[in-house]
């Protein structure tokens, strides 16, 4: 081989291994039906904070990431089921989920906290006081957990989605609702629907039912990913990234709850 052919075929490798290798693809699992963290558009997109967060994760970490969306009672079947690759979807980190799937650190603080109607009376939030009442919550959650173990001789009315909860507490079907605060706040101040009500009591922060935050679950074997999500969710933090994020749809900084 001539020293021509030689340096020929050494610009053709280098050439394939600079523009030849593709990106990482990974799938990002998320519910669609949590505003204002994920939520479908009418033209069929799943958009909202946890979706531009996990973008631009994948980006840190020079993958392509693809957006599926599934609903809350089956997402972590279907990422132990290989359906996507991590979920960010304001999942709380609990104890319990930890024994099924690993988290990355916190991407925000978590708390809950109760809606009723603008002219309820309703001020303490024991059993005692909503005993024979109606009290809603999304089903599978801790949210819902709470409601039935704190108010067992309430009737707890379980929903598939928070929307489905929201459109029976504006429909005066609900008593009480308990829920995630954020999407809470939103729901009252944000729709027309949820002129109707306000948020009641102090917020819940518990650590039984809230966990440690909100972070992106994994399969309990992918560290690496774990790791790398963990990296570049410092990176988004400290470059103001997470903050411009934020700010389109949160008057606080959701990562501190200041």
């Amino acid at each position: 081989m001539t020293i021509a052919t030689k340096l020929l075929a050494c610009s053709l490798a280098f050439a394939t291994l600079a523009g030849g290798v593709q990106a990482e693809t990974l799938r990002l699992g998320t519910e669609g039906a949590y505003p204002p963290f994920n939520y479908v558009t009418p033209d069929g997109k799943v958009e909202g904070f946890d979706v531009e967060v996990g973008l631009e994760l994948c980006k840190r970490i020079g993958a392509e990431c693809e957006v599926v969306a599934q609903d809350w009672d089956g997402i972590i079947p279907g990422l132990l089921a290989n359906k996507y690759d991590f979920i960010i979807a304001s999942m709380f980190i609990t104890e319990e989920r930890k024994q099924q799937v690993a988290f990355t650190e916190p991407y925000y603080m978590a708390a809950m906290t109760h809606v009723v109607p603008k002219e309820s009376e309703i001020t303490e939030f024991t059993n005692d006081a909503l005993k024979d009442m109606v009290v809603g919550a999304q089903a599978g959650t801790t949210q819902a957990d709470y409601a039935v173990q704190m108010y067992p001789d309430a009737d707890v009315r379980l929903y598939p989605t928070q929307d489905e909860a929201s459109l029976d507490m504006a429909s005066g079907r609900l008593d009480v609702m308990v829920g995630d605060m954020l999407p809470l706040l939103d729901f009252v101040e944000k729709t027309e629907d949820g002129t109707c009500c306000k948020l009641a009591g102090e917020p819940i922060t518990d650590p039984a039912f809230v966990g440690e935050g909100v972070g992106i679950a994994l399969r309990q074997e992918d560290n690496d990913l774990r790791e790398r999500l963990n990296r570049a969710l410092e990176e988004i933090r400290a470059d103001g990234t997470y903050q411009a994020i934020n700010d389109k749809y949160f008057t606080i900084d959701i990562y501190t709850m200041k």
